[in-house]
């Protein structure tokens, strides 16, 4: 289940598991921090061990935060990143599972909505959150693709999405944009970055220096976010 804190003035949300243990324990990985408890373990409990780890808490939240891992975890209480934002699933009053913006304000109680959503198998996930990751991409790319193709006065090319492992975009000799669909977990000026970058291909195949003048012209903050995107692993 998803709960909230404040430590070291820092909002904080983890993971809490109960399960047959003795003592409590801290792991803090790409997925955030999540806290495993004995089953009688008390709310005041947890929170006074958060508050003495406090400082090592926040200290690898922020190292793992600067490594901005784009890894996902197939569960269904994981957060899914959109547009920069944290998004996790959650159930429709039908019963059926959907994708829902994640708040750290939210007041739902964590218990009742963890036993809410179905545990669902992690293929199951895989195939529903991919298929929403899927649909979000490709009206965002589209949308991204017609502004900066104006902005460049060139016919608006076709676009595929893209699975590389080391490329964010490419344009191929025939004038396709391949995007990669893990864009979408980020946060929208990056995707304009990268699609200012492969429409500026369509007039200058290489890495030029009228290339760059090109993607200044409709991009003008490109240094800065070129940098920022190769943060992201």
């Amino acid at each position: 289940m998803l709960v909230h804190t404040v430590l070291n003035d820092r909002k904080i949300s983890y993971t809490l598991k109960r399960c047959k243990r003795k003592s409590v324990g801290l792991i803090i990985n790409h997925e955030g921090l999540k806290i495993s408890v004995p089953l009688q373990a008390t709310v005041p409990h947890i929170e006074s061990i958060l508050q003495q780890k406090a400082d090592w808490i926040t200290k690898k939240l922020e190292q793992w935060q600067s490594k901005k891992s784009l890894a996902i975890s197939w569960k269904h209480d994981a957060i899914y990143p959109l547009l920069g934002e944290p998004w996790h699933i959650a159930l429709k009053p039908s019963g059926e599972i959907e994708m829902a913006r994640y708040s750290v304000n939210e007041t739902t109680n964590a218990e009742t909505a963890e036993q809410s959503v179905p545990q669902l198998s992690s293929q199951h996930i895989e195939k529903f959150v991919m298929a929403w990751y899927g649909q979000q991409a490709i009206t965002c790319f589209k949308q991204r693709i017609d502004i900066y193709a104006q902005k460049l006065n060139v016919p608006v090319p076709s676009f595929r999405l893209s699975r590389a492992q080391t490329r964010w975009g490419s344009c191929n000799s025939r004038g396709i944009i391949h995007l990669n669909w893990r864009l979408i977990q980020l946060p929208l000026h990056l995707i304009d970055y990268v699609v200012a970058h492969e429409l500026a291909h369509l007039i200058e195949m290489n890495h030029s220096m009228r290339f760059w003048k090109l993607v200044e012209s409709i991009y003008p903050q490109h240094l800065i976010a070129r940098k920022e995107l190769k943060g992201y692993g």
